[in-house]
Formats: structure tokens, C-alpha cells, sequence
């Protein structure tokens, strides 16, 4: 008999990362040294895995402002919106970014997620969404809990996109959607030819600016003032999470459109509203902002350095053209390597490994502040160069040349840097991981790097056996049959299994590096 329990006492994920002490997630932050530095287990490391772009989380207006708006009001509001959980500070909020967003109404919801889920209120069963493939898990579920249908676009393919609009019927209601920068590669949306093929196709377009709005354009306002097309773009989404230094999210339009949000939407009326430390802090970040476009200045500038410092090693920071700065290590097992490397010499970031990448394509996301120092930043690049070069993510010796990268400054329109093939490989899933080492490979090698790839190989090996699946393990049955058509392979197969004998008797000191 099932058990509606037996997916969760049969997952092993979790149980072989903490075993092999390759398990990155729920890390405990103990202490901030300001936004830069934070303290876990005991030992200060750079934080370059925040989305806290601006560095207001630790700003002492913004802790001022949180202080007193809880000495004024309390905690919370212990309600929703519609009842008893309106403050001042919520229209006041709403007023200020209304216009600070050039929008005659905006609506502010507890939680970025929320926000996005409250699209479902306006998307009817006759209605069409156009979703690009990349956008985040709030807009994916927003859809879905709404009777539309959707049709979802590749990854910034704007020929995908017409093809799909015009087969839609021409009765229907239309509504492309679109993150303005893409959380996990740092690229921009093609929001003009957007535009453009929602005015042949009648369409509304909405843009999830929650890595945008305080980042790009000139006074900050997202993507569609640094492309010049706020008045083509029919709805902003914002999150207070990161630039605005709070929690929280922002929805704004049309006031039509915000006030059947405001009365309709679950996400609105069935939970409690943002608390008052929470509304204060957008506030007066909202207020800094407007106030302190050097921060935005600073934040591009440290983009540019961070970008072509690890291209001047030989990093692969794709297409980014934001301070989301991705670097590409491909498969998992060393992702997560490298990811444990960083954190013990004193660097926090983020792993990145499928599905929310391809097979492969596995990165650590970097995200800088606009207060990061030089000599943080100096350090950051020093650990990574160190690392990269023991993992064989790097050449032992930096490139000649390298491509710089273009950043989405104001005026500049630029959407995404040219992807190397590599890169453009692992985002099409074109780097799985097709095993084996050939014996023309290994001898060309010597003990020391012979030794090394194996045991990279095994230790990959390893990961993937023990994550086997049931449905992988039916897949077995045949393999007597595909094992003799694979014949050719064992040889390099069972040189794989004997890493091991390499490490233990390694000719030049490889396995003492290696335990």
C-alpha cells in the first residue's frame, strides 16, 4: 500500500550532501558585520551571495526607521489588508511608489512570492499568457494557480515568442510576461522587440523587476526606464528584498487594474499585510534611492571590475550584464566542491546545479553590494583565482586576451554579453556529463593528473550511484545487452574505478593534496 509519505523518507539527496559534507543549503547566519561581512559557524566570511544590492539592510536610517515604526505601531498588524491591517504607512508606501514608478496606482503584498501570485486574480480562462522559460518560481506558480493558458517561450527568443502569438487567437486576451533581469544568469529581457510584438499582437506586457528596480535606469525606476519604455510596460513587479532592504513586494499599473487586484486577489485579502518594520524600511530605502544614485554608480562599477577580474583569469561569467555575476564550473559534484572551498577561505556564495540550471551547466552565483570595498572585492577575486586553479576550472596560467563585458548602464540598452560556446552549450543542456576517460586520454597524463581526474570521476561516480532512482534501477534490467554494446567503454570504465590504487600510490605527492 502507498504512502503519501514515502517520496519523503525515500529521498537520499540530503542525507549523501551532509555525509559528504557537500551540503550548501540553510546555512546559518550568526552575526552581520555590517551588509558586507556575516559570521557563520563561527568564522567571518565576505558575503558575495546577497541580493542586497544596494547595501541598505545595514543602513542605520533603515534600521532607525524599522525601530520606530515598530515603537509606533507594534509588530504587526495581526490581519489582512481588506480588514484590519491597513496603516498609514501602507498608503503612504503606496502613494511614493506609485510615483517613484511613474504608475497611477500600486498595491504593496507581504511577500515577493505573493505579488506574483496575486497575477492570478487578473488571468482569466480565456486569457493567454506569454511566459519566458527562464522567469522566476513566483511567476511560474502565479500562472498556474490562474485558469489561463499558458505558453511559455524560450529563454529570450524573440522569434519564439511572434511564432507563439501568432497562432494565439486574435479574440483572446494576451499578456507576456518577463523577469527584466534573470535572477541565475544576470542577462536582461529584450523588452523593446517585447513591446514591439505586444503592440502588432495586442497584448499587455508585465515585467518582474525585482533584480532591476533600484539597480538599472537612471533614477533606478527598472527595466523599463533604462530601455526607455515605461509607457509600454503595463505592470512593474518589485520586491523589497533586496534593494529596498525590507521584505515585502510591489504591484504596479493601471488603477483599474490595482483595485481589482486590491479586492480579488487571495494572496491580498487572505494574509496578513506587511508589518510596520517592514513598511518603514521600503520607505526610507525607497527614500535613499531617490536620493543617492551614487550607489548605483558604485554598484555598476563593481560589477565591471568583478565581471572582467574572473574573465581575466579565465572564468566564464556568460552573458551577464548585471552585478548577478555567474560563474560556470559545469558539473555538480565540483560545483559543490568548489562552493565548500569558498566557504572555507572565508568567501559565501551560491551554488547553482539542476534543474535550476541544465545538466552540466552548473555556476556559483556571485551578487555584489554597492558597499563592498576594494579590499573585499580584491580578496573575493584572490580566492577565487586560488581555488579555480586546484579544481581545474582554470588554467594554471591567465589567458592573454579576454572579452570584456558590457554593463546595463543608464543609456546604454545593452541586454547580454556574447555567450562563449561553452557557455552557450551548458544553457542549451548540451554539457551533461557523457562519462568515461579514454586510454588515449590517461596516458598522455601524468600520475599527478592522472590521479586527480580520476578521482574526480569516482567521486562523481559515486554521487550519481548513490542517487540512483527507482526508476533508474528498472532501467538496469537491461543492461547486460547494453553493456556488451558499450563494451568498448570499460576499459576507461574500470581505469575510473581504480582511482583509488592511484591515490594510495601516487608517485608525486597527489593523494596527500587529496585526503
Amino acid at each position: 500500500m502507498s504512502d503519501v509519505f514515502d517520496k519523503c523518507s525515500n529521498w537520499k539527496d540530503y542525507r549523501i550532501a551532509k555525509a559528504t559534507g557537500l551540503y550548501p543549503y540553510f546555512r546559518v547566519i550568526e552575526a552581520s558585520h555590517g551588509a558586507t561581512e556575516v559570521e557563520i559557524e563561527g568564522k567571518r566570511v565576505i558575503m558575495v551571495g546577497s541580493n542586497n544590492y544596494l547595501g541598505l539592510s545595514s543602513d542605520p536610517r533603515v534600521k532607525e526607521a524599522a525601530i520606530k515604526a515598530t515603537e509606533k505601531f507594534g509588530t504587526t498588524c495581526s490581519g489582512s489588508r481588506l480588514l484590519n491591517g491597513t496603516l498609514a504607512l501602507h498608503e503612504e508606501l503606496e502613494g511614493r511608489l506609485a510615483k517613484f514608478l511613474n504608475r497611477e496606482s500600486a498595491i504593496v503584498i507581504s511577500t515577493g512570492f505573493q505579488t506574483n501570485l496575486a497575477l492570478a486574480s487578473i488571468l482569466g480562462r480565456h486569457d493567454i499568457v506569454f511566459s519566458d522559460r527562464a522567469n522566476h518560481a513566483s511567476l511560474v506558480d502565479g500562472i498556474r494557480l490562474s485558469f489561463a493558458t499558458e505558453r511559455k517561450f524560450r529563454h529570450n527568443d524573440m522569434d519564439h515568442l511572434e511564432q507563439l502569438l501568432s497562432q494565439a487567437d486574435p479574440g483572446a486576451g494576451k499578456i507576456i510576461i518577463t523577469d527584466g533581469v534573470f535572477s541565475m544568469e544576470g542577462d536582461v529581457c529584450n523588452l523593446p522587440r517585447i513591446a514591439e510584438l505586444a503592440k502588432q499582437y495586442n497584448a499587455r506586457v508585465m515585467t518582474d523587476d525585482a533584480h532591476a528596480m533600484g539597480v538599472l535606469g537612471d533614477k533606478g525606476r527598472g527595466t523599463s526606464e533604462y530601455f526607455g519604455l515605461e509607457k509600454e510596460t503595463d505592470l512593474v513587479m518589485g520586491t523589497f528584498s533586496k534593494s529596498f532592504a525590507s521584505l515585502g513586494g510591489v504591484l504596479a499599473g493601471p488603477f483599474d487594474v490595482i483595485n481589482y487586484i486590491r479586492h480579488k486577489s487571495r494572496s491580498v485579502i487572505f494574509s496578513a499585510s506587511m508589518t510596520p518594520a517592514s513598511i518603514a524600511s521600503a520607505l526610507k530605502a525607497l527614500e535613499i534611492i531617490e536620493a543617492e544614485p551614487q550607489r548605483r554608480a558604485r554598484l555598476l562599477d563593481i560589477a565591471e571590475k568583478m565581471h572582467n577580474g574572473f574573465r581575466a583569469m579565465g572564468f566564464d561569467t556568460g552573458v551577464s550584464v548585471t552585478p548577478v555575476v555567474p560563474v560556470h564550473i559545469g558539473d555538480q559534484v565540483k560545483c559543490f566542491r568548489f562552493w565548500r572551498a569558498l566557504h572555507e577561505a572565508g568567501v559565501f556564495a551560491n551554488p547553482v546545479i539542476p534543474p535550476a540550471v541544465e545538466a552540466g551547466h552548473a555556476l556559483i552565483r556571485t551578487s555584489f553590494m554597492a558597499t563592498h570595498t576594494d579590499a573585499q572585492l580584491d580578496r573575493v577575486l584572490d580566492t577565487f583565482e586560488t581555488i579555480g586553479r586546484k579544481l581545474g576550472v582554470i588554467p594554471e596560467t591567465r589567458p592573454t586576451v579576454y572579452e570584456p563585458v558590457q554593463i546595463a548602464r543608464p543609456g546604454t540598452s545593452v541586454r547580454s554579453n556574447k555567450a562563449s560556446d561553452k557557455w552557450a552549450a551548458g544553457s542549451a543542456g548540451l554539457l551533461a556529463d557523457k562519462g568515461g576517460l579514454t586510454l588515449d586520454q590517461l596516458s598522455r597524463m601524468s600520475s599527478r593528473e592522472m590521479a586527480g581526474k580520476l578521482f574526480d570521476a569516482v567521486e562523481q561516480l559515486t554521487w550519481r550511484a548513490a542517487n540512483l532512482q527507482p526508476e533508474d534501477l528498472r532501467q538496469l534490467r537491461a543492461a547486460p545487452m547494453k553493456l556488451w554494446e558499450k563494451r568498448g567503454e570499460i576499459p576507461g570504465l574500470l581505469l575510473e574505478k581504480g582511482a583509488n590504487f592511484f591515490l594510495r600510490n601516487g608517485t608525486d605527492g597527489n593523494s596527500a593534496e587529496r585526503t
